[in-house]
C-alpha cells in the first residue's frame, strides 16, 4: 500500500511543529509586544518602558537580580568544568552513567528541589536568605552547566592531544592550549543557560529567602497578576526578552570563531 502524498514530502513533517512553535511562542511573544506598548485604555504609550527605567524598585531589583545571576553562573562553572572534564575523561559506560545521575535530579520539578532546599538548612539550622538563593540556584542549574561543557570536550578530536604530546607538552599545557580553548563554546551554551534564567527565576527566590530578596522574575510576575499593571509587566517581559535576544546573538558565532582559531 502506497503512502499518501501528502506523507511523501518531507517538509510537511514540520507542519505540526510549526502550527506548535506559532501557537505557544510566536503569538504570545507577539501579544507580550503588543501589551508592552499599550496603556490601560488600550492607547500607545512608552509610559511603561520610562516607568522601569525611572523607577528605582525596578532597576534596582534588575540590577541585584544581574548580580546573583553572576555569582551562580561563576559558582556552576567553578563546579561545574571540572565536573564535566571528569567524566569526559572517564570511561564511556562509566561516564554516560555518571552523566545520567547529574541529570536524574532536573527530573524532579523544580519547587520540590527548592522545598528540599528548604528542608536541608532547617535540618542543619541555617537561615534562610541570599546565601541560600545561591546555593539552590547553583544546585538547581548546575546540570545546565555541566551537560554542554562535558559534550563539548566529548567531541574534541584525540589528535590534537596527541600532536601537543608529541611537540613535548605537558598534561597542563595540552588542557590550558588544546581542551580549555575548545570547550569555549560548551562554556558559552552553559552561561546562557545558567545566567540568563537566573534573572528571570522567581519561584525559588521567593521560597528560598521566604520572599525577603526579590528577583527580576518577581517584578514581572506581581504586576502581570494584576489587570491595571499587566501592560507594565509585559513590557518588564519584553526587556528581559531583548536582552536574551541580544546576548545569545553576541555570543552565537563565539564557538565556531574559537575553533578556528585555534585550528
Amino acid at each position: 500500500m502506497k503512502s499518501p502524498v501528502f506523507l511523501m514530502k518531507r517538509s510537511n513533517w514540520a507542519i505540526p511543529y510549526a502550527l506548535f512553535l506559532a501557537l505557544f511562542v510566536v503569538i504570545p511573544l507577539f501579544l507580550i509586544a503588543v501589551y508592552a506598548f499599550r496603556n490601560t485604555s488600550g492607547g500607545f504609550t512608552l509610559a511603561n518602558f520610562t516607568k522601569f527605567f525611572t523607577q528605582s524598585e525596578a532597576l534596582n531589583t534588575f540590577i541585584y537580580s544581574i548580580g546573583i545571576a553572576l555569582v551562580t553562573t561563576g559558582v556552576c562553572i567553578l563546579v561545574g568544568y571540572p565536573a564535566a572534564y571528569i567524566l569526559s575523561n572517564s570511561e564511556l559506560t562509566k561516564g554516560r552513567a555518571l552523566v545520567i545521575l547529574f541529570i536524574l535530579p532536573m527530573w524532579i520539578n523544580i519547587l520540590m528541589r527548592s522545598l528540599a532546599t528548604v528542608a536541608l538548612f532547617d535540618f542543619m539550622h541555617i537561615k534562610l536568605g541570599e546565601g541560600a538563593l545561591i546555593f539552590g540556584l547553583s544546585y538547581d542549574f548546575l546540570p545546565f552547566m555541566i551537560y554542554p561543557i562535558y559534550n563539548t570536550i566529548l567531541k574534541i578530536d584525540k589528535s590534537y592531544l596527541e600532536a601537543a604530546r608529541d611537540l613535548g607538552a605537558t598534561r597542563f599545557q595540552s588542557f590550558t592550549h588544546v581542551i580549555l580553548p575548545l570547550s569555549v563554546p560548551g562554556i558559552v551554551s552553559g552561561i546562557l543557560m545558567v545566567f540568563l534564567p537566573t534573572i528571570s527565576t522567581f519561584a525559588i527566590s521567593e521560597i528560598l529567602t521566604l520572599n525577603t530578596k526579590r528577583l527580576f522574575g518577581s517584578i514581572i510576575q506581581d504586576n502581570m497578576m494584576m489587570s491595571d499593571t499587566m501592560n507594565y509587566g509585559a513590557a518588564l517581559s519584553l526587556v528581559m526578552l531583548v536582552i536574551i535576544g541580544i546576548t545569545t546573538v553576541l555570543t552565537g558565532d563565539k564557538g565556531s570563531s574559537d575553533q578556528t582559531a585555534l585550528i
